[in-house]
């Protein structure tokens, strides 16, 4: 039952994260976007790194043991891909109005830790945003569709977060050290999505509770994702004294690693290309690659 406490605690600090992001808008003086370009490269190279040299094989391990060598091999491959299906499938699906890992600039950002400061101009003028400068958001869009927006926003997160706590939380569960890196990994890439949910959330409704409020909501479905994914596991799956049988944990681990290789190149590198000046994205993800390798030989 320890296990369990740790691999849930694990899975709640990677939720949370979102509120830190939410945090960072409200308190720093600036946005360091370097900064987030690195570390969300960083992210999707722990990811990455773990995906395919650890989670992936694991899984091939076990499937080996109770199928041979041969099935091991297409059913870990088959698991593999069907976690990229279904995070594509929850990313088509979800209803999302405007991309959740948008960009915002400094003068958006500023009035959410700063009351004196202005607003910026929300024109409502398309041809305005022609001539905006590289890396901003220039938003074109009313009170009533920010608010929409903010909302989606914070829905969107907190379905894709379902899989993503449900991935950390089994990765813990089997092993505590590799949990840790997964939960690090994503907590790292909850920060910037936690500043997405609260800058239109905050502009539509001026309330900085309100915004925090459901940063940290669409973050903390991780955690509930995480705990319904393991019952109905137990209960559908599970033998006589709740255990999940091997032979599943091994179909869950390939999913897994498709599911955060999908998150990876489909989310965090975009996201950090975007955020950073030239090589930044690629630095945070060699940095994450060579960080994880060095962990994963420390611990062996």
């Amino acid at each position: 039952m320890k296990g369990f406490w740790i691999a849930f605690g694990l899975t709640v600090f990677a939720g949370i994260s979102t509120g830190i992001g939410s945090i960072l808008a409200f308190t720093a003086k600036r946005t360091d976007y370097r900064f987030l370009s690195v570390a969300t490269g960083f992210s999707a190279g722990v990811m990455l790194y773990l995906s395919f040299v650890e989670i992936f094989l694991k899984g091939f391990e076990i499937l080996s043991k109770q199928y041979g060598e041969y099935w091991g091999h297409w059913i870990n491959a088959a698991s593999f891909f069907s976690g990229i299906v279904l995070i594509g499938l929850i990313d088509n699906l979800i209803p999302a109005s405007e991309n959740p890992h948008e960009i915002h600039t400094e003068a958006e950002i500023m009035p959410l830790h700063n009351p004196t400061a202005s607003f910026p101009v929300f024109d409502l003028s398309a041809a305005a945003s022609s001539k905006r400068a590289e890396g901003s958001n220039h938003h074109t869009i009313a009170h009533q569709t920010l608010l929409r927006t903010g909302l989606f926003t914070a829905l969107a997160i907190a379905i894709h977060n379902f899989p993503e706590g449900l991935a950390t939380f089994l990765a813990a569960l089997e092993d505590p050290s590799l949990g840790i890196a997964i939960a690090v990994a994503v907590a790292l890439h909850n920060i910037p999505e936690g500043i997405s949910v609260s800058v239109p959330i905050f502009y539509a409704s001026g309330n900085r509770k309100k915004a925090f409020f459901y940063s940290l909501i669409s973050g903390l479905a991780e955690p509930v994702g995480a705990g319904i994914g393991y019952l109905s596991l137990r209960f559908l799956v599970g033998g006589k004294d709740g255990a999940i049988p091997s032979h599943v944990m091994g179909l869950l681990f390939g999913m897994v690693a498709g599911i955060m290789v999908y998150i990876s190149l489909d989310e965090l590198l975009p996201t950090s290309r975007a955020y950073g000046k030239g090589h930044d994205s690629l630095f945070g993800l060699v940095a994450g690659m060579l960080v994880m390798a060095l962990s994963v030989l420390v611990m062996k």
